[in-house]
């Protein structure tokens, strides 16, 4: 029975993921991106791994696909286009190089590949949530700083996104 819904939710996350890009309207495509969240947390459950369940529909199901939605709905996506200068486009491909090759010798470090004691004893006795706090703040506390510097990154960017000035399409038909 449990290669039946692996199969069932391999093949509805595959098709599910390719819809999440291949389709025009915004809000199908959150639709078709809330089917797919919701798959993956069918594969945690497969992993009895109910928290991650649990947490993959709170905040990817639930808050950011929610915030997606919204902010489409406030953006009207038909009268206003977002320039992305040549100037942005190299500052963001520097940015993205030299954050790839601190990633790759921070990789190859000794303490990229650090493996846990997690066992199935230790996770019954303190309970999937704690052994979880207890294996990334104790064996993961590199990766886990460096995900933490990448969303900085992210926030920044955001920002940066959210300050560039809006033009509307017909701007370049006028001058010419």
């Amino acid at each position: 029975m449990t290669t039946f819904f692996f199969f069932y939710l391999s093949l509805v996350s595959i098709i599910s993921g390719i819809l999440t890009i291949a389709l025009r309207n915004p809000v199908h495509c959150g639709l078709a991106l809330l089917t797919l969240l919701l798959h993956v947390a069918g594969f945690f459950i497969l992993l009895n791994s109910e928290f991650l369940a649990m947490v993959q529909i709170i905040v990817y199901a639930g808050a950011i696909l929610v915030l997606y939605l919204f902010v489409l709905m406030l953006l009207n996506l038909k009268t206003e286009e977002r320039v992305f200068h040549q100037r942005t486009a190299m500052i963001s491909f520097v940015t993205a190089s030299i954050g790839g090759i601190f990633l790759m010798v921070l990789l190859r470090s000794p303490f990229a590949s650090l493996s846990g004691n997690a066992t199935q004893e230790a996770i019954g006795f303190v309970g999937h949530t704690k052994a979880i706090g207890i294996t990334i703040f104790n064996d993961f506390l590199l990766q886990f700083e460096i995900i933490a510097v990448f969303l900085l990154g992210a926030i920044i960017g955001a920002i940066v996104l959210a300050k560039t000035p809006l033009t509307q399409q017909n701007d370049s038909s006028d001058k010419t």
